[in-house]
Order: C-alpha cells, then sequence, then structure tokens
C-alpha cells in the first residue's frame, strides 16, 4: 500500500466515523447543525449571507436512513447519494449549509501591485496548502482591499480551496493572515458555523469527496469545482467534541505517514535505480575477472599478447604499417607491474585502476590494434550518392547503431579516403565531441547496414579496429566501463570539449585469455538482457 493508498484509508475512516471511538456525552451533531442554521439566519437577516429560494434540511427517517426537505417539497429519500452509514450521533448535512460557498471579485491586471495586501491565485493557494507559505509577487492597494471587505475577505477558520485545474488544494486562512484571491480560480469556504476547519478539510481531501469533486467535474476540459456544485456536496458532520478527537488522532498519524512517505520514495529510488546499478556492477566484474571463473587449460593472455606483437613485427618489416615510437609492453616483475616504452622502464602500479587474476595482463588499447586510433575526417555531404558517412547521431543513446541516421558522401572527396579508412565489421566507434554525447560507445556490424553502401566516420568519432586475436565484444564492455572517464576527460571549452585519440589510445584495457573474454561476453550479454527485463 502506498502512503497516499495509506493516507485514504485514514481519511475514510475518519469521515465514517471508524477512527476514534463515539463518547455518548458528546452533544449529539444535530444541536450543532440546529445552532448553525440559526447563525444562519442571523446572517441572512443581517444581509451578509444570500437567502436560499429551497433551503435543504437532511433528517433521518423512521427508518433510519437519511431523507431531504427541499423548501415546500415533501421530504424524498437519499440513501441512493450517501454511500455509507454513520454513527446515530453524526448526521449528513449539504455543504452550503454549514458554510457559505463563495468567489471573489474581480481584481483585473491593472489593480496588481508590486506591494500592499498579497494577492492570490489558485498556484499560491496550492503552495500555501502544501508548505504552509508562499513567496508572493503580486499585490492589490490597501484601498481596493479596504473596498472589498465591504462585501466579505477571508477570515481566520475559512477554507481557500483551489478550483480550476489542480482541484481541492485546500488552506485554512490563518489568524493574522491578510489577502485576496483571484475570482474564479479559487473558492472560499466561509466557515460561518464554526466547525472545525482541520476536519472540513479532512473532509474535502477524503476519497469520499474527492469522488464528488471528480463526478461533478467530470465532462469539463479544464477540471472545474463550482459554487453550485460545492454548495451542494453532502458531507458526514460528528459532534464537536468528536471533530476535534479525530483531529487529535489524524495530527498524532499524518507525521508517521510523511516518513512512510519518505521511506515510499527512497524505496522507489532504489527500485527505479537497481537496474543502472546492477548493470554498473556487472560490468564492473566483468572487467577484473569476477564474472566467470578462471580456467587454468586456458592459454594465458600473455602469450595472446605475444602473438600480437610478433604479428606487428612482420607488419612493419613488411613495410605494411609503421612502426610505433611509443609502443608499450606491459609486463609483472616481483609482483608488480612495470610499462616499458623504448628503453625506459616505469613501475605503473598507482596507475592501473584495479587488481585482475593471474591468467589476465594489462595492455594499452593502441598495442591491441590493426589500424591507427584516429578520428575520420570532415566530409562534403550531398542530398544523395552510393557513399554514408557516419556521424555522432547513428551510434544512438539507446545503445546499438542507426544507420538511417546517416547523411551521404559527396563521391567528388573519395580520393581523400585511403581503403583502411572505410568502416568495417566490429569496428568500434567512439564519440568524440559535444558534452552529453561524448564517450558513448558504439559497436558497429555490416548488418546495421541493410543497403550496403560503403561508410567513412565523420570527424567527430573515433574508429578503434582491434586485432583478431582479442573479442572486439569483450573490448567493447572495457570501453563502457571507461564511459565515464571518456566523457570527464574532454579537453576544450564547456560545450565544445573534444576526446584527443590520445586519451583512447593509452586506455588500460586489462585482457583475459581468449576464451575467458568469449565467457565474460556471453555472461554478460545474457544477464543485460534480463536486466533489461526487470527495467
Amino acid at each position: 500500500m502506498t502512503a497516499q493508498q495509506l493516507k485514504n484509508s485514514i481519511l475514510q475512516l475518519a469521515v465514517q466515523g471508524k477512527l476514534v471511538p463515539q463518547d455518548p456525552t458528546d452533544e449529539p451533531a444535530s444541536v450543532l447543525l440546529e445552532r448553525i442554521r440559526a447563525e444562519k439566519e442571523k446572517l441572512i437577516k443581517e444581509g451578509k449571507i444570500k437567502k436560499e429560494k429551497n433551503p435543504s434540511v437532511i433528517f433521518r427517517g423512521a427508518d433510519n436512513t437519511p431523507y431531504e426537505k427541499i423548501g415546500n417539497a415533501d421530504p424524498v429519500s437519499i440513501a441512493d447519494e450517501v454511500p455509507f452509514d454513520i454513527p446515530d450521533s453524526w448526521e449528513w448535512v449539504r455543504l452550503c449549509n454549514i458554510c457559505n460557498v463563495v468567489s471573489a471579485r474581480r481584481v483585473h491586471q491593472s489593480d496588481w501591485k508590486s506591494e500592499g495586501v498579497p494577492f492570490y491565485r489558485a498556484r499560491e493557494i496550492g503552495k500555501l496548502a502544501d508548505v504552509g507559505f508562499v513567496d508572493n509577487e503580486l499585490y492589490i492597494s490597501e484601498k481596493l482591499y479596504f473596498e472589498f471587505s465591504k462585501s466579505g475577505v477571508p477570515q481566520t477558520g475559512d477554507l481557500m480551496v483551489t478550483a480550476v485545474g489542480t482541484l481541492g488544494k485546500i488552506y485554512i486562512v490563518q489568524e493574522n493572515d491578510k489577502f485576496y484571491y483571484k475570482d474564479a480560480s479559487v473558492l472560499c469556504f466561509e466557515n460561518f458555523g464554526k466547525m472545525s476547519p482541520e476536519y472540513l478539510k479532512a473532509v474535502m481531501q477524503s476519497p469520499y469527496l474527492r469522488n464528488q469533486i471528480k463526478t461533478s467535474s467530470a465532462g469539463t476540459t479544464v477540471g472545474t469545482i463550482t459554487i453550485v456544485n460545492a454548495s451542494s456536496f453532502i458531507i458526514p458532520v460528528p459532534p464537536l467534541k468528536e471533530q476535534n478527537r479525530i483531529i487529535s488522532k489524524l495530527k498524532s498519524i499524518l507525521p508517521l505517514l510523511s516518513k512512510y512517505e519518505q521511506m515510499e520514495e527512497r524505496l522507489g529510488s532504489l527500485n527505479n535505480g537497481f537496474p543502472d546499478l546492477l548493470k554498473k556492477s556487472i560490468l564492473q566484474m566483468a572487467v577484473q575477472g569476477k564474472l566467470v571463473p578462471q580456467d587454468e587449460n586456458d592459454e594465458p593472455a600473455s602469450m595472446l599478447l605475444e602473438r600480437i606483437r610478433a604479428e606487428k613485427q612482420k607488419l612493419i618489416a613488411e613495410g605494411k604499417i609503421k612502426k610505433d615510437k611509443n609502443e608499450s609492453v606491459i609486463f609483472r616483475r616481483d609482483n608488480s607491474h612495470y610499462e616499458k616504452c623504448g628503453n625506459e622502464e616505469i613501475c605503473i602500479d598507482d596507475d592501473l585502476p584495479f587488481e585482475i587474476p593471474d591468467s589476465w595482463e594489462w595492455a594499452r588499447l593502441n598495442d591491441i590494434v590493426d589500424k591507427e586510433i584516429k578520428r575520420g575526417k570532415s566530409p562534403t555531404y550531398i542530398s544523395k550518392s552510393s557513399t554514408l558517412v557516419f556521424a555522432q547521431k547513428c551510434n544512438v543513446k539507446s545503445g546499438g547503431i542507426d544507420m538511417s541516421l546517416a547523411k551521404y558522401l559527396d563521391e567528388k572527396t573519395l580520393g581523400k579516403y585511403p581503403s583502411e579508412e572505410f568502416m568495417q565489421d566490429n569496428d568500434i566507434v567512439v564519440n568524440s565531441t559535444g558534452t552529453g554525447t561524448m564517450g558513448r560507445i558504439g559497436h558497429f556490424h555490416v548488418s546495421d547496414n541493410p543497403i550496403g553502401y560503403p561508410i567513412v566516420p565523420d570527424s567527430h568519432v573515433t574508429v578503434v579496429r582491434l586485432n583478431s586475436e582479442v573479442s572486439s565484444d569483450y573490448i567493447v564492455i572495457c570501453l563502457q566501463y571507461y564511459q565515464k572517464y571518456l566523457e570527464e576527460h574532454g579537453e576544450g571549452s564547456t560545450n565544445q570539449k573534444e576526446l584527443k585519440a590520445e586519451t583512447i589510445k593509452n586506455l588500460f584495457i586489462p585482457i583475459p585469455p581468449f576464451n575467458e573474454q568469449i565467457r565474460v561476453v556471453n555472461l554478460y550479454k545474457s544477464v543485460m538482457d534480463n536486466i533489461s527485463i526487470i527495467k
């Protein structure tokens, strides 16, 4: 049960006479209503309340069900209008017989002032109802307020009710309040019968009266409470002392409900955030060697990296690729990690983000690729051609690649694109410019390109093409782990930050044995699919 549902249940118990016990020594509500009727007649004679053409009186019939006498007409049963029984000491009454429901006189915009007497619209009354105070920005003059006071202004114990849009927010006028209010959007329930205003508020907030408000405003474009409808609402009235006992009980309960609501919101936040927190946890386990068990029969990652280095040396010797002056070799010695670049060796234990299993190795991303990690070129677009341009927007936020968002390359510029710069299956793309998109990781597959046109990357994405000895699916997982780091390590002004290729090249990548890479990928994808279902 939600906090609001629990509150509704408690308020419903209150208006049905089930929240506190009845006291047989209480003056019955019928006597209270007689006094209120006498007060109303007095106010009518004084011209402070308009006389009704057909006043209503509700009473219990011989069959113990409610009847209503309107004007000089014969009494009729209203048993169908009251949804529940009330205690014998209680009475049903139309709201107009205990409150005078009124609206304000028109205040024109030309009458608004920057100081004077506060002028409240529905939004200000709603804020007062919610938190008890409001930073007001509109006022009327003291002179105009004095003029309006001749026909009535809110008094202590009256109820101000929002009557348009967000219906039924209720503020009880306090002793030192002095304000006026906007006509139509706010109604004033003048509490001439001196009922407990807190009890009246509780009734108005109960599901019982909320349903009447909803029904009365049905069919309107914007929800509205009219004076006529509000005056006709039927409410249950307890003895005055029981009204006070009900409010005392509610005051002891509602703070507990507030704590319950806070806990509910916290739980909701945890539930909503749980899938994302779980994803982060699984991602971290995957790259730290904690997602799947190690298999001692696997070929260690060190041999995999040796083959990649040997293959690079062969290609360098054949003149197919240039020698990397900053080629890095990371190795273990004396239970520490060292990196050798050229003739220099340095301990990098403090630079590595976490521990990895013994069968794993660390490598810079740049040392496990088949092509230099770099951004694409600035393209020249044309309305239609047979070559596509991969842009940041193709690397969609929800995951995956959407080549329907690609534009077309002016094929007159094809000469500046070597064959190896065209996108290939399993290329990894990293968005490299712009706050909010920078660092987003995508994994391109030829199946993402159903029309089969060749694709070149634009200058806002960096392409990572891995050696075949490494699973591209696994490296995508590693780069997703680094995504926040990449987001935070752009350079330049706030709205023009750029992720340099060197930042991506130098990332430390934990390399498992190849077979373990596959096991990690398979389990990771399976878990993520299930988390998506949970979410």
